[in-house]
C-alpha cells in the first residue's frame, strides 16, 4: 500500500508539473514563477512521501512486536 500512495503522489507530481510547464509555455506565468512552483511542488511531494515512509515503519514496528 505504501508503494502505491508514493506511485500516486508522484503521479500527482508528474502532472502538476506538466500544468506548470503548460502555463509558462502559455505566456501565462514567467520562468522564475514556474522555477519556484516545480520547487514547491516537489518540496511537498517530500514531505507527503515521508508521511507515507514514516506510517510504513511504524506499522511495521507494530507487527513485529506481535
Amino acid at each position: 500500500m505504501a508503494e502505491e500512495g508514493r506511485v500516486a503522489i508522484r503521479n500527482i507530481r508528474r502532472e502538476t508539473n506538466d500544468q506548470v510547464k503548460s502555463l509558462q509555455k502559455g505566456g501565462k506565468a514567467t520562468e522564475d514563477e514556474r522555477d519556484e512552483a516545480l520547487k514547491d511542488i516537489q518540496k511537498a511531494t517530500d514531505d507527503y512521501i515521508k508521511q507515507i515512509d514514516d506510517a510504513m515503519k511504524a506499522k511495521e514496528a507494530e507487527i513485529m512486536e506481535v
